[in-house]
């Protein structure tokens, strides 16, 4: 035997479902293709960051996360010599969700794949 009061919560649960509640990430992926490891790499996005403290030549490393705001990536490491290299990409916007390749490169360079949707 249901009572109406189960009902209503079962009614609420399908409303909320489809009132499109939508969390937008973006899958990253570095990889450090600099042929030497690299220490404290930092990645830099619209109001938050991430990263790590070592990654060997030709290892990555995956980070989700949200965007909050917009503004520019920007990408910092060491390298082994102790040289920091500091490079800005591309700007990212709230909202917007795919995935996002950064590879550091020789030289200090960066190349930057972004596979991002805009806001819907």
């Amino acid at each position: 035997m249901t009572t109406p009061g189960a009902w209503i919560l079962v009614a609420c649960a399908i409303t909320l479902a489809a009132s499109g509640c939508k969390s937008y990430w973006v899958d990253a992926h570095i990889e450090n293709q600099t042929g030497q490891s690299i220490h404290e790499l930092e990645v830099d996005y619209p109001t938050a960051s991430f990263g790590t403290n070592t990654l060997a030549p030709g290892a990555a490393m995956h980070y989700r996360f949200q965007i909050r705001g917009s503004g520019p990536v920007k990408v910092e490491y060491t390298l082994q010599n102790g040289k920091t290299t500091h490079a800005q990409a591309l700007t990212l916007s709230e909202r917007q969700q795919g995935q996002l390749t950064i590879r550091l490169l020789p030289l200090g360079k960066i190349e930057v794949v972004p596979l991002l949707k805009p806001a819907s």
